[in-house]
């Protein structure tokens, strides 16, 4: 058995982005004997606001599937647009943080594992784990300094960009070990200054048993009043900067005039309002929250074809969680990608890419795969979604993570620290 504190600002019961993951993780280890501590906040993304029957402003405690779970406040106000989005993750790393020292101190963790989003709490995170002597483990979910400036969070390039980067290098290299979530985002860490023999790739994974395809109609065409020849274009997920919703809206404008093409968008994000707004006198696109995760499969049963749009500026910063249900669905997937980025190399033959921030492109081939009754590339579909089975990749992670076991570490990683590794002066800051 080992004593492992979970640091992050996201966990269950959220079940979108980093805090499913989080949950996943924390949960797993429970089931594996381990003894697990969380000091989290409460449950507010992607909505930014508090999840029902829980309350911002306060400290709570509570045991969710074996693990104990502590809550810190955060600031949260309705729109979390821009500078904003980095003060909450501020606040939240000043409330927590003289919890997670006490929590440190009674608990004596063995393994303090961090995750960005947010960076902010590594200091903390770094300090406890040196207090009790633990090993400290970084999941990077998103690199969060480089996603602020690409999708305008932060502005410029110049001085701000320049101390945050430096403070940014500075923090990772003070990880024992890294685990992130794609080729890509390893390869721009060892540029960082990480040294290659800490960096692992394990990538987020689907879970198979609750998201299969279903070799019918879904019961949501009924429940939501679609006909037996629409042809249904769903996404669902977060929806923020980093998705490029201008080309999903631009693109049902263009197929307006193809009554039997419909959009779903579901989920929640900074981002809604306003693609509600703009979409409001459009009668081929339909908004919807969050369904219920016991009916996830079902739900992306409804989709004749996914969509996964990705903003240009966020190519190779992320590769996104909500690609896993699609291909477990087993549908069609239609994804904007930027030419040479990992996400296209990681779909290739899985799915339709076109160019982001095209919207002509994008309606062509969504009206080009709806109409084509061919199933191209189910085949590659079901071989990289077991790739990322879920039971296989949180078995992966328990062995990085907590037996300490040797990385087998990307080719790609491993060149980009020999190309930038710092001076020695430089890695002495």
């Amino acid at each position: 058995m080992t004593r492992i504190l979970i640091y992050a600002m996201n966990y269950a019961p959220e079940m979108a982005g980093v805090g499913r993951y989080n949950g996943e993780i924390g949960e797993h280890f429970a089931r594996s004997g381990h003894e697990v501590a969380v000091v989290t906040t409460i449950p507010h993304y992607p909505g930014w606001k508090p999840a029902p029957g829980y309350r911002n402003g306060r400290y709570v405690s509570e045991m969710r599937e074996g693990v104990a779970v502590t809550r810190c406040p955060l600031l949260l106000r309705e729109r979390m647009g821009g500078i904003w989005r980095l003060i909450a993750p501020l606040t939240f790393a000043v409330t927590s943080a003289p919890v997670a020292l006490w929590r440190t101190l009674r608990f004596r963790p063995e393994v303090v594992l961090c995750v960005e989003p947010t960076l902010m709490i590594a200091p903390v995170g770094v300090l406890m784990a040196r207090l009790v002597g633990a090993k400290t483990a970084l999941h990077v979910q998103d690199l969060e300094v480089d996603a602020a400036f690409a999708v305008g969070h932060l502005k410029g390039n110049g001085w701000l960009q320049r101390v945050a980067s430096r403070c940014e290098r500075w923090l990772l290299r003070r990880f024992d070990r890294l685990v992130t979530i794609s080729g890509a985002m390893a390869e721009r860490l060892a540029r960082k200054g990480v040294a290659a023999d800490r960096i692992a790739i394990v990538y987020n994974w689907v879970d198979l048993d609750a998201i299969k395809p279903l070799g019918r109609q879904s019961v949501y065409r009924d429940e939501l009043g679609f006909g037996a020849s629409d042809r249904i274009v769903l996404y669902s997920g977060a929806i923020g900067a980093k998705q490029g919703f201008d080309d999903v809206i631009d693109a049902a404008e263009r197929l307006a005039r193809r009554q039997d093409i419909q959009f779903v968008i579901a989920g929640e994000g900074p981002a809604k309002p306003a693609l509600a707004e703009r979409a409001a006198s459009s009668r081929n696109v339909r908004f919807l929250p969050f369904q219920p995760y016991s009916r996830l499969s079902e739900f992306l049963g409804l989709a004749d074809l996914h969509i996964l749009p990705q903003a240009s500026a966020a190519a190779d910063l992320v590769l996104p969680s909500k690609l896993g249900g699609m291909l477990a669905s087993g549908r069609r997937i239609v994804v904007t990608a930027a030419a040479g980025c990992e996400l296209e190399r990681f779909v290739a033959g899985a799915a339709t890419v076109v160019p982001p921030a095209n919207g002509e492109a994008l309606a062509e081939a969504i009206e080009r795969v709806v109409d084509d009754p061919r199933p191209e590339g189910a085949a590659f579909r079901r071989r990289l979604a077991e790739r990322l089975a879920k039971s296989d990749g949180l078995k992966c992670f328990e062995a990085l993570v907590v037996d300490w076991e040797p990385m087998a570490l990307s080719r790609r990683a491993a060149r980009a620290a020999a190309a930038f590794a710092p001076s020695s002066g430089e890695a002495a800051r």
